[in-house]
């Protein structure tokens, strides 16, 4: 692992140890509980039979729970990502604005300077593009 891995993506981690650790402990006090249940019936205890009960009991709760927050957080951010026109509407006002002050001020190249900018950071075929950080500032 490289030095500074672990600190840049600390919150993955943490998550990941939280998830991981979550995850098995429902699944040992599951052991635990299916061992129970089956004495408390008289019946013996067999791996297959725990195995497909806590499989479906952790798809069940990742279905109603894990996945709806995945798909919020994950949609939520990928349609703003896109530009839904939920999430443009100060941004195309902002940019029309800034259009106008360009063209009022920056004389014959005015709609060059415009083009390449749309080009170099916000449209591309209907989609944004990633910012383009660290290259020259166009002048």
């Amino acid at each position: 692992m490289k030095p500074g891995l672990f600190k840049k993506y600390a919150y993955a981690w943490i998550t990941m140890a939280f998830f991981l650790g979550s995850l098995l402990l429902h699944w040992l006090f599951g052991w635990y509980a299916f061992v129970e249940e089956a004495a408390d019936h008289g019946q013996k205890t067999e791996i297959s039979s725990y195995l497909i009960e806590m499989g479906r009991d952790t798809f069940e709760n990742w279905q109603s729970e894990f996945l709806q927050l995945l798909w919020q957080v994950c949609g939520l951010a990928y349609f703003l990502y896109l530009g839904s026109p939920s999430s443009k509407e100060n941004d195309d006002r902002m940019e029309a604005k800034i259009d106008a002050l360009i063209r009022l001020t920056g004389g014959d190249k005015a709609e060059q300077l415009i083009e390449a900018l749309d080009g170099r950071f916000f449209r591309h075929n209907g989609h944004p593009k990633p910012h383009a950080h660290g290259e020259p500032p166009i002048v």
